[in-house]
This record gives structure tokens, C-alpha cells and sequence, in this order.
């Protein structure tokens, strides 16, 4: 799969969806994690960058899922910016990721997150030092 694939597109419209099927929405973002590759990572982030400003925190959470399955430890400077918005969800699901890869990956984690503990928002050091909390 690649990064032209028409299902990410499909999917961010269903994300947006209030009304669409909340099963067949986790379905087709399942389906595009398992089969695609780094391509597609440029447009998922996109996305995600959008579900943020959106405030849309289950696209945040499908998004995320789906960037940490496919691109591994190092998307983790996206996913804890991500996880730094405060949407007012729980954010387990993107919590759990961020946590396994951390976990999963102590070194390369610890290299991508080191420039986020000195970053500008205050929001993004607490939660980089947070997940740095997994590598061990």
C-alpha cells in the first residue's frame, strides 16, 4: 500500500463522521495499519495534525494506532506531541502505544524523545518525560 491509497482518505472522512459505523471505521484503519508501509505515514500524520486542531480525540486515537503501528519508535515524537494536546479524553489507547513502544524499544526511544524534554511547551518535556519513564 502506499501513500495514494484511497482508503486513508476514506477513513479521515469517517473519522469526521459523527454518523458513520464506529465497528467498519475501526475495521478499514486496521486494515490499512496491517497492510501498509512508511509511505503512508506522511498523510496519516497529516491527518492526525488535523484531528488535533479539530479536537476530534478519536481520530487522535485511530490515528495514532495506526502511525506507531506502521513507523515504530520512530513516530514516537509525534505521537507524544500528540498525546501533549489536552482533548479531554482518557487517552488510554494512545497512552498504551506510546508506552509499548517506549518498552519495546528503551534505546531508539530514548534518542527520538531526548529533544523533546528540553522542548518550548512545557506540555510536550512532561509528557516526553513521562514515556521516558518505559525505556527502563
Amino acid at each position: 500500500m502506499n501513500a495514494t491509497d484511497p482508503r486513508i482518505e476514506r477513513l479521515v472522512v469517517m473519522l469526521d463522521d459523527l454518523e458513520a459505523d464506529v465497528d467498519e471505521t475501526i475495521d478499514l484503519a486496521d486494515e490499512i495499519a496491517a497492510e501498509a508501509d512508511r509511505s503512508a505515514l506522511p498523510a496519516l500524520e497529516a491527518a492526525l495534525a488535523r484531528s488535533l486542531t479539530e479536537r476530534n480525540s478519536f481520530a487522535r486515537e485511530m490515528l495514532g494506532g495506526m502511525i506507531a503501528a506502521i513507523g515504530g519508535a520512530d513516530t514516537l515524537p509525534v505521537l507524544v506531541r500528540a498525546s501533549s494536546l489536552d482533548l479531554g479524553d482518557d487517552q488510554d489507547g494512545l497512552a498504551t502505544e506510546i508506552a509499548d513502544l517506549v518498552a519495546a524499544h528503551p534505546q531508539r526511544a530514548r534518542t527520538v524523545l531526548a529533544p523533546l524534554v528540553t522542548d518550548e511547551d512545557l506540555d510536550v518535556v512532561h509528557r516526553a518525560e513521562w514515556a521516558l519513564r518505559f525505556a527502563g
